[in-house]
């Protein structure tokens, strides 16, 4: 058995996701509150972002003496993926970020659809097919606000898949910057299944890593991280944690990613 036993668990896919997501739900303002507390504790900037629909938008920034990358991180984009903003509340607690590193954080992106338990917001639109049109206020406020920060070394958007197997990644990369995301792969193998299908979502999977081979500029419908790779950054990676496990193993597997990433990316990349 595996890190003391847990595997036992880890294997287990729970059958609940039946034509979408149907598992555990979390109380997003209570999380963002939380957020907010811890934030403040360990001394990041916070601000909210107004939208056109009364809503608001958590971020927050933080930057050492020392700090020369640029790092951004977002989670909470679809209502129906808790695990994403639980991980980013463990990541501000542990509050082990590299030193060197200039950070922005959005934990929640999709505040309306939490509480509804979907994918998309109040209104009934997917906020991450929106990055080109801007058609929804939440992307139009989260884009006027990436377009005042400096560009990234690298973005990572934390997801879940309900569909999914075991846990998979997106490498988004727009140069020949060397990288090593099979190393996040590794360390997640010791908390969660990987996903070892053939295709994702019509997409060739190497034993969870997804390196999608495509112009963004030529897609109609842009994810953030088509945004970001377009604008910001020439890297971007994008977690999706199983959502048919347990909770805790989803938040401990986009942990361990996110972790990984922020340890060998934040090392090993220049900005272009």
């Amino acid at each position: 058995m595996r890190n003391g036993g847990r595997c036992l668990i880890l294997n287990l896919s729970l059958g609940q996701n039946q034509n979408g997501y149907h598992g555990e739900t979390i109380d997003i303002a209570a999380v963002l509150r939380d957020s907010v507390s811890v934030a403040e504790t360990h001394s990041w900037e916070i601000h909210w972002l107004k939208t056109e629909n009364s809503l608001r938008i958590l971020t927050l920034h933080r930057a050492s003496s020392t700090a020369h990358r640029k790092i951004y991180l977002s989670s909470g984009i679809h209502g129906d993926e808790p695990a994403a903003p639980l991980a980013m509340l463990r990541l501000l607690r542990e509050n082990d970020w590299p030193s060197d590193a200039e950070l922005w954080i959005c934990p929640c992106l999709n505040p309306s659809g939490f509480p509804r338990n979907t994918r998309e917001n109040a209104a009934g639109d997917d906020l991450n097919r929106d990055y080109k049109s801007l058609h929804t206020p939440e992307i139009r406020a989260h884009v006027a606000w990436l377009e005042t920060l400096p560009d990234f070394d690298f973005s990572i958007q934390l997801h879940e898949d309900w569909e999914a197997k075991g846990f998979y990644c997106y490498e988004l990369k727009m140069d020949g910057t060397p990288t090593d995301p099979h190393r996040v792969l590794e360390a997640v193998e010791a908390v969660c299944p990987i996903d070892h299908s053939p295709e994702i979502d019509g997409r060739k999977n190497d034993h969870g890593l997804i390196r999608p081979e495509l112009n963004p500029a030529e897609r109609e419908l842009w994810p953030e991280a088509f945004w970001l790779v377009m604008n910001k950054t020439r890297l971007s990676y994008t977690c999706e944690a199983p959502s048919d496990f347990e909770m805790e193993v989803r938040v401990e597997a986009l942990v361990t990613a996110a972790r990984v990433l922020l340890t060998t990316e934040a090392q090993g990349t220049q900005r272009k």
